[in-house]
């Protein structure tokens, strides 16, 4: 019968390409298996970025071309057209399928092509998966209530660069000075500005009582970007952000009167010990820095 044949060799062939193509997408997703554990690898032991993102690359790489060439050479297209003289096959095309059935059988029961394949995939998948989520671990915690409080308590000095601590009596009229909380180790959201101001409006203030005669303090961190307010126009009694030209009225609460900032600083309350220094009486009235920091929180001052 040599159109059954015919057939028959035709269908093996087919399956020969198929079953070649088969096995260069199985070496494809087995590389981007093997990247993504070399990843892994790479990452545990202390990380590199290159190699992590040729690895990254690779692995991406080899999916994506494993699954091209499976639904290019193997799925399809393929354009068939076959003459159809009668609704009836004869007995060679009815012999040629049933034998095509059967030697199809082997491949079903052990799982065939695809189901092999698609196992392959979902490892790729997978390891891919653990390759991306184990980075996350260098994330770190989470910062909780960090950006909402710095080291400022009640009773903390007030202390100059140098670390000296300052006296009420040393804060003159149109002085400013750049005070941090004594022995404290996180320093960068904590630095302050006392100010000895001309006009100081305590009515204005966040903490009324916070202020010893007429010198105050407030956050040195500019509400609007970060930038550190260090500029003082004593004659206007306004601090002066360098960054962004925000400026605010230290005599009413260091208010905005322009510039981009969303916000007042905020003001530290603070007070004089037994000994004449100037101490915290607590933290800031407000959480310190760019406004977006305190979209969702908020927070009175903390006498702790």
């Amino acid at each position: 019968m040599p159109e059954q044949q015919r057939r028959v060799e035709e269908w093996r062939a087919v399956r020969e390409r198929q079953d070649r193509a088969a096995r260069l997408v199985a070496v494809t997703f087995v590389v981007a298996i093997v990247a993504c554990v070399a990843l892994f690898i790479v990452y545990v032991r202390g990380g590199n970025t290159q190699w992590e993102g040729v690895l990254l690359a690779i692995a991406f790489g080899a999916i994506g071309l494993g699954l091209g060439l499976w639904v290019r050479r193997i799925v399809g297209p393929q354009v068939v057209v076959e003459k159809r003289p009668g609704m009836v096959s004869d007995e060679e095309h009815r012999a040629a399928f049933e034998q095509i059935y059967h030697e199809s059988l082997g491949e079903a029961r052990v799982g065939g092509r695809r189901r092999f394949l698609i196992r392959l995939l979902a490892g790729a998948g997978g390891t891919l998966g653990l390759a991306l989520l184990v980075p996350l671990r260098s994330l770190g915690p989470g910062p909780e209530d960090e950006l909402f409080r710095t080291a400022w308590r009640r009773g903390v000095r007030l202390v100059d660069a140098e670390g000296r601590p300052i006296r009420a009596a040393d804060i003159g009229r149109d002085q400013v000075v750049t005070v941090f909380p004594e022995n404290a180790d996180a320093l960068a959201d904590a630095q302050a500005v006392v100010v000895g101001t001309r006009s100081l409006d305590p009515s204005a203030l966040p903490v009324p009582d916070g202020v010893v005669d007429a010198t105050v303090c407030y956050s040195k961190i500019c509400t609007h970007a970060g930038c550190p307010v260090g500029l003082y126009r004593a004659s206007e009694g306004e601090l002066l952000c360098p960054c962004h030209q925000s400026t605010f009225d230290v005599n009413k609460g260091a208010r905005v009167k322009s510039g981009p900032a969303g916000r007042p600083l905020p003001q530290l309350p603070i007070g004089v010990d037994d000994e004449g220094y100037l101490v915290a009486l607590s933290d800031f009235s407000e959480p310190v820095g760019p406004s977006f920091w305190n979209l969702t929180h908020e927070r009175g001052g903390d006498d702790e």
